[in-house]
């Protein structure tokens, strides 16, 4: 049986009566919850944004910048108990790493420290030579800021110097010390002042030297402003320092001497 072309189909009434309505109305947009879910985007982000870890670098800028953390990792030579350099760790203003290489001591290693230090007897078995280490570091920190905590017992290790005045030490730093000058470990420093946990375990010595030049960037201005302050106070008090007054034997052996003319 043929269909027939022009017979139109019969279209259901209730059907036709809801295109009416929705015609009449307009269409109306499906329901979301891009709002709700934007809201909470937003509460979610601030969330994060201020559990964010502040030794994570903000950039990936790995230059050499005129301030720089060094943190230094010993392990046990002679007989145990003598210190020495196991591994060194630079960080420019931004915490991103300049340089880290674990390093061959010059004496025989009977303690690698490792449940503190990190180092195991695998990391110095390709390890560079002590002197390469010295030239390289002291190459870096040369006409720079040194940032760091207990950076005396660093550059012993290292068998270097530096400028005093060059020197931001996290150890020294008055304001972080509590009671009468009583020096504070950099873990405690890193929890009170930027709310961190460091150093449960091994020791990190990037993370260290991260945590060091953060607290120093924070306090950046104030503690500019100390060492100015002492540097001029240091220079004042050498004006005034009273010239020494000649002994009478100095006299004595100024006219000995001006009669032997």
């Amino acid at each position: 049986m043929k269909k027939n072309p022009n017979k139109q189909l019969q279209i259901n009434p209730n059907w036709a009566q809801l295109q009416q309505k929705l015609k009449s109305h307009g269409p109306k947009p499906p329901a979301t919850i891009l709002g709700k879910r934007k809201e909470r985007t937003d509460a979610e982000l601030d969330d994060s944004l201020s559990h964010v870890n502040p030794l994570t670098p903000v950039n990936d800028d790995c230059r050499v910048t005129d301030e720089v953390a060094m943190d230094c990792e010993m392990v046990g030579v002679s007989q145990g108990n003598k210190s020495a350099l196991g591994r060194v760790t630079l960080v420019n203003k931004w915490g991103n790493v300049i340089y880290d290489e674990f390093v061959r001591p010059l004496e025989h290693v009977v303690d690698f420290r490792t449940q503190i230090s990190g180092i195991r007897p695998r990391d110095l078995r390709k390890a560079k030579d002590f002197r390469i280490v010295q030239k390289r570091v002291a190459e870096l920190i040369k006409g720079r800021i040194l940032v760091g905590h207990a950076l005396r017992n660093d550059l012993k290790a290292l068998l270097l110097s530096h400028p005093k005045e060059d020197l931001r030490d996290t150890l020294e730093y008055e304001p972080f010390m509590r009671g009468k000058g009583s020096r504070r470990a950099l873990r405690h420093l890193a929890a009170e002042f930027l709310d961190v946990q460091i150093q449960n375990g091994e020791h990190c010595p990037v993370e260290d030297a991260r945590a060091a030049m953060v607290l120093y960037q924070k306090n950046k201005k104030a503690w500019e402003k100390r060492v100015k302050d002492q540097i001029k106070l240091k220079q004042k008090q050498k004006k005034r320092k009273p010239k020494k007054k000649p002994k009478e034997g100095d006299y004595l052996k100024t006219d000995l001497a001006e009669t032997a003319f």
